[in-house]
This record gives structure tokens, C-alpha cells and sequence, in this order.
């Protein structure tokens, strides 16, 4: 008995050892590995324009040769204050990334999206492409004055 039950044994791990066939079946397959999708950095539908000044107060300005550190300090701390929670320097969040923003922005676009971004989503070409490619996140106005806006203009000169 006890030779049937090894020989039993033996014969069957033999035989779950040989050639695995794959069965085809037609229709629905799902196929759940998850496959790598890069997306661009720059956007892509959102023009760079650095003539554009944007809809609002702010019509000229401009920078000094070195950046102005106290300002650039006070903008910080109001960036991380209220920024942060959309904006990141390098990575895309729920807003753009802000590092290089120059060089794709003039100085009054960015201070009148600051101060304003009510009224520039609603009338400005570039802010209406950011709002289409940030998915219809809009930037919420935080009632900032000029000053404000021209620390935080400093600011982002540093990133």
C-alpha cells in the first residue's frame, strides 16, 4: 500500500510538472498591468508670450539687476503662506509649476493673475489656456494688494 501511495505521489507531481498549455479564449480579455504613461513638462496648448500683460492694474514693471532680497523674503513667506497648497517651484500640481514662470510670462501678467484672477480667467487668451489645461482649476482669488504681488513677483525671480 504504502508503494501505491509514493508511486500515486510520484506519478502525479510528474505530471504537474509537464508543458503548461494555454488556453485562448475569444471575446473580452482585461489585461491588468499597469503601463507607464509620460506626460509632458511644458504645456503643451498654453502659448508662451512674454508681450502679453495680462487684464488689470499692474501695466509696467520693472526688475532690478540683483533681486531685491527683503522683498523676495516677505514674498516668500506670503508664497508659502497661501501658494503652496497649488503651486510647486519645479512640479506640476493643481497649478503650474513657477520656477523659469519669466520665461514664459512677462513680469504684469503675473502680478495681474495675482491680484486678480477672477477677472483674468475670464478675459485673458494664456489664463484661459491654463484654466482648459489645469482641468478647470481655478486660482482662487486671495484679495492681494500691489505690494503683495510685487514681494511674490520677487519671489518667484529666485526660484
Amino acid at each position: 500500500m504504502r508503494k501505491l501511495f509514493t508511486l500515486l505521489a510520484l506519478s502525479t507531481m510528474i505530471i504537474s510538472c509537464g508543458e503548461k498549455k494555454e488556453e485562448k479564449k475569444e471575446g473580452f480579455e482585461m489585461n491588468r498591468t499597469k503601463k507607464e504613461v509620460k506626460k509632458e513638462t511644458a504645456s503643451e496648448g498654453v502659448p508662451v508670450d512674454l508681450d502679453n500683460k495680462g487684464v488689470g492694474p499692474i501695466t509696467s514693471v520693472t526688475f532690478d539687476e540683483t533681486v531685491n532680497e527683503e522683498m523676495a523674503a516677505a514674498g516668500k513667506e506670503k508664497f508659502q503662506a497661501i501658494c503652496t497648497a497649488c503651486h510647486m517651484a519645479e512640479q506640476r500640481m493643481i497649478g503650474p509649476a513657477l520656477k523659469g514662470v519669466y520665461e514664459r510670462r512677462s513680469p504684469e501678467w503675473v502680478m495681474n493673475m495675482i491680484i486678480n484672477p477672477d477677472r483674468m480667467l475670464k478675459e485673458d487668451p494664456i489664463a484661459k489656456a491654463l484654466l482648459k489645461e489645469y482641468s478647470n482649476a481655478i486660482m482662487l482669488n486671495q484679495n492681494l494688494n500691489e505690494e503683495d504681488a510685487r514681494n511674490l513677483a520677487e519671489y518667484l525671480r529666485t526660484l
